[in-house]
């Protein structure tokens, strides 16, 4: 079931403007045929997300285009629908800046086919596959770049692929060993101290507002937790002494820190 916005100067119901709509489980909300409601729509915390727009363009043609360009050019994150009659077809092209369109005359099946294929289409073209989002922390794979808000951390290629690995894998715990494994290779034969070293490095450029996104786990691991669970840190956080493995001291360097193996 899609949540749908309405946006029409008629004072008819939804299914009045668009018959099938009162034959399918959509959710409707009518709103003046105007920019504003894009704002008014989601405006209120409690409002579900939008998964279409759809404009009433059987009456006047030249104002209805004249809205469809302008909503084109607010950001607009979802597909924008026109509803024509049969005469008001032969007015449209790509000026308009819709993505479909749909005929008052169409059945309920076609209506729900091609709100379906609108809305998948967008959700794909939002999708980007070379980004990681995890609430404010962006990591872009193609750029080796990630961003908390609009900040760019300054990350060394180890510090990147842990903090990616960790969050391809939210609330999964992985031992030292297996992040040895899997962030540095089978071949890699230093210490598992070289992966507390990292994290800690990690939380640091993270900052004390995110630096929970990489939670430990007392004699097991590290793991993602994401912004849904985050808490603001702690002292047992910033205990580096649980954060290395049995037997080893924070003051004492990994001697293969430094180099090629420690970027």
């Amino acid at each position: 079931m899609s949540h749908l916005l309405l946006l029409t100067n008629s004072n008819e119901p939804s299914d009045h403007v668009l018959p099938a709509l009162g034959l399918l489980l959509h959710t409707v909300h009518v709103a003046p045929a105007e920019a504003g409601s894009l704002l008014a729509s989601g405006g209120e915390p409690t409002q579900k997300p939008t998964d279409a727009v759809l404009v009433d363009a059987r009456g006047e043609l030249a104002p209805t285009r004249d809205l469809c360009r302008l909503l084109s050019t607010t950001g607009l994150d979802c597909p924008l629908v026109g509803i024509f009659t049969e005469g008001g077809i032969a007015a449209l092209n790509t000026d308009w800046h819709l993505d479909d369109f749909l005929l008052t005359s169409a059945g309920p099946a076609e209506v729900e086919a091609r709100l379906r294929l609108s809305v998948g289409q967008n959700g794909a073209r939002a999708d980007d596959p070379d980004e990681i989002r995890r609430g404010d922390l962006v990591i872009d794979e193609a750029t080796y770049i990630a961003r908390l808000r609009s900040r760019i951390l300054d990350l060394t290629f180890k510090e990147f692929e842990l903090l990616k690995f960790l969050a391809q894998h939210p609330g999964r715990v992985f031992t030292r060993v297996q992040l040895l494994q899997e962030v540095w290779g089978y071949d890699y034969f230093g210490g598992t101290r070289t992966v507390d070293v990292h994290v800690r490095r990690l939380r640091a450029k993270l900052g004390a507002e995110h630096e929970s996104l990489i939670g430990t786990v007392r004699n097991v691991g590290y793991r993602f937790t994401p912004d849904t669970e985050t808490k603001p840190p702690t002292l047992e956080s910033q205990q580096y002494e649980e954060e290395t493995t049995p037997g080893t001291s924070p003051d004492i360097p990994d001697p293969l820190e430094s180099g090629i193996l420690g970027s």
